[in-house]
């Protein structure tokens, strides 16, 4: 019982880790290889990673990765390619494992922040054809381009 109740929630747990012990895609390899971002670890670390390597930004462009802090919800965070910028207050994005094991193609993340500096968003989850309740905090854009003065 307790065995099955363990492997149920990794189920369900979006694993953002380096590696994926059951084989699925995983959101940070997934970034690196689809982006010009080379960071490696887990998603909650590449902000601090890029500090001094990569340009940070709360503006979105395409090309950029959005990094999600982690919450109790995403433990190791999250890393997402964004696609298009279609105003300031939404991209699409693409990401694995946002859905379990899933990679999911020009996703609507909508910034809720409110000082519009996407520190706070919303998902969208294709399994109810929406905008997921939650809102996530996130740290900001890494840009695929050195700091400014380096």
């Amino acid at each position: 019982m307790v065995r099955g109740l363990v492997l149920a929630l990794l189920l369900l747990l979006p694993a953002c880790a380096g590696g994926g012990w059951n084989g699925a895609v995983q959101c940070a390899p997934y970034a690196r290889e689809h982006s010009q971002i080379n960071l490696r670890g887990s998603a909650a670390s590449w902000w601090t990673q890029a500090r001094g390597q990569y340009a940070r930004s709360s503006v979105p462009r395409a090309g950029d990765v959005l990094v999600f802090c982690p919450t109790r919800r995403l433990p190791s965070g999250h890393v997402s390619v964004v696609r298009q910028v279609r105003n300031t207050r939404l991209v699409l994005v693409d990401h694995a494992n946002w859905e379990p094991g899933r990679v999911t193609r020009r996703a609507p993340v909508e910034d809720v922040s409110p000082a519009n500096d996407w520190t706070r968003v919303r998902v969208w989850w294709t399994p109810v054809e929406g905008m997921g309740k939650t809102v996530y905090p996130a740290f900001g854009f890494i840009e695929p381009a050195p700091p400014e003065g380096s």
